[in-house]
C-alpha cells in the first residue's frame, strides 16, 4: 500500500439482489480475508436498519466475527449510532473483542439513530472556498442535499420507535462520549462520585473515531477532544470541507493526538478498464435513490435491473450528487480522483466503500485499486 496516504475500507454488508442476507455476511467476511492481503490498513463496517438490502445491522457483532478471521488489520465501526444506545453497553461490548483480539479496534462513533437534532454551522473563515462548484485543486463539490423530507419520513420514525424503548430520551451526544471515553480510561464517576468499572472495556486498547458530514456538532466533539475525525465525501459530499475545516478548527491537543487526524471516505468502483467499471457501477444509481426515498435500501440491482428504471426528474435530483462524486473507471482513474480528495481535504488516510452485484467483482475493485496505490 502506498506510504503516502493509507487507504481502508467501509463495508455496508449489501445483499444483492437473488441473494441473501446470510449469504452477504459470507462474502464480507472474506472481503475483510482479503483487504488484509491486498494491503489495506482498517476494515470498518456501517450500522443500518430496516433496510431489505443492507446486512450491517450490527458493526460489534461483524466485528466479533471479523476478528476471527483475521490476523493483522484494524477492524472498526463506521459508525455505532450512540442515538440509540449508551456509553456502557458501547464500551462493554468493544471490551468483550478487545479482550481476545486486543489492539486492533477502531470505535468509530456517530449521531445517527435517535440523536437529538441540531448542528451548529463551522464559522465561514474556517471554510475552504468553493468556485463553481469546485474546491481549489478542482475536486467537485456539488450542491448541497437537503435531507429535510427523510425527517419527517413514517418509517424513520418507526425505525426511531423501534431501536429505543418506551419513553426512552437520548443522550447529549458531547455527554455521551465523555462517559464512554471515561469508562474506557476506567475513571468514570457519577454526578454525586459512585465509580464505575467496565469490565471488559477498561483498558481496552481501541482507537476512538468520530464520524461527521458537516463541520457542526460532529466535528467539534472530535476537534475539542482532540480525537481522530472521519468526514464522508461519499455521503453528503457537499459538506466534506466544511466538516474537515471545522474539525481543525475545533481540534484542541489532548493525550491521544497532538495534531488533527482525518479520514475521508469514498465511493469507488474499479475495474480493468472504464467501460467495464461503468457497467459494474450502473446499479449505484436506483441504490441511493432507494435510500434517498426513505424506502430503505433495496438489494443491489444487476446492471439490467438498474437499466430497467424509469428515471424521473425527481429521482434524478435525489442522487445526482452522489452519481456525480462516485469515483468509477481503470485504477490509474480511479487513484487520480483519490489523490485529488486527499489533496483538497488533507486527508491522513481515505476510506473506500464499493458495492457491485457480484461479490468477486467487488473483491476486484479492491484489489486493482490497491496494486494501482501501491506504485504510486
Amino acid at each position: 500500500m502506498s506510504s503516502r496516504t493509507p487507504l481502508g475500507v467501509l463495508d455496508l454488508v449489501p445483499i444483492a439482489s437473488g441473494s441473501s442476507a446470510p449469504e452477504a455476511l459470507r462474502n464480507s467476511i472474506d472481503l475483510a480475508r482479503r483487504a488484509e492481503e491486498f494491503g489495506y490498513t482498517r476494515y470498518w463496517f456501517a450500522e443500518h436498519h430496516l433496510n431489505p438490502g443492507v446486512a450491517g445491522t450490527s458493526p460489534a457483532v461483524l466485528l466479533a466475527l471479523t476478528a476471527g478471521a483475521t490476523s493483522t488489520i484494524r477492524l472498526g465501526s463506521g459508525a455505532v449510532q450512540l442515538g440509540h444506545r449508551t456509553a456502557l453497553s458501547t464500551v462493554e461490548e468493544f471490551g468483550l473483542i478487545d479482550a481476545l483480539y486486543p489492539g486492533r479496534l477502531d470505535l468509530g462513533l456517530g449521531r445517527s439513530g435517535g440523536g437529538p437534532p441540531g448542528e451548529r454551522p463551522v464559522p465561514p473563515a474556517t471554510v475552504t472556498p468553493v468556485v463553481d462548484g469546485r474546491a481549489p485543486n478542482g475536486l467537485l463539490i456539488p450542491p448541497r442535499f437537503s435531507f429535510a423530507h427523510l425527517l419527517g419520513s413514517p418509517r424513520v420514525a418507526l425505525q426511531r420507535k423501534l431501536l429505543l424503548l418506551p419513553k426512552a430520551e437520548s443522550q447529549e451526544y458531547g455527554e455521551q462520549i465523555d462517559d464512554i471515553l471515561a469508562l474506557l480510561a476506567g475513571t468514570y464517576r457519577s454526578p454525586d462520585g459512585v465509580e464505575a468499572h467496565a469490565v471488559p472495556g477498561e483498558g481496552a486498547g481501541v482507537e476512538v473515531w468520530i464520524l461527521g458530514s458537516s463541520g457542526g456538532a460532529s466535528a467539534e466533539a472530535a476537534g475539542a477532544r482532540g480525537l481522530r475525525f472521519a468526514a464522508n465525501y461519499h455521503v453528503s459530499p457537499a459538506t466534506v470541507l466544511e466538516a474537515v475545516d471545522g474539525y481543525r478548527a475545533y481540534f484542541q491537543p489532548s493525550d491521544v493526538l497532538g495534531k488533527p487526524y482525518v479520514s475521508v471516505s469514498a465511493d469507488v468502483v474499479v475495474a480493468e478498464d472504464d467501460e467495464r467499471a461503468r457497467e459494474l457501477a450502473a446499479g449505484y444509481g436506483p441504490w441511493v435513490r432507494s435510500i434517498r426515498t426513505a424506502e430503505g435500501a433495496i438489494p443491489y440491482p444487476t446492471s439490467e435491473e438498474a437499466r430497467a428504471h424509469a428515471w424521473t426528474d425527481e429521482d434524478r435530483a435525489l442522487v445526482q450528487d452522489r452519481l456525480d462524486t462516485q469515483f468509477v473507471g481503470s485504477p490509474g482513474r480511479v487513484a487520480d480522483h483519490l489523490e485529488q480528495l486527499q489533496e483538497a481535504t488533507g486527508a491522513d488516510e481515505l476510506l473506500i466503500t464499493t458495492i457491485t452485484h457480484d461479490h468477486a467483482d467487488r473483491v476486484r475493485s479492491y484489489e486493482l485499486l490497491a496494486e494501482e496505490w501501491q506504485r504510486r
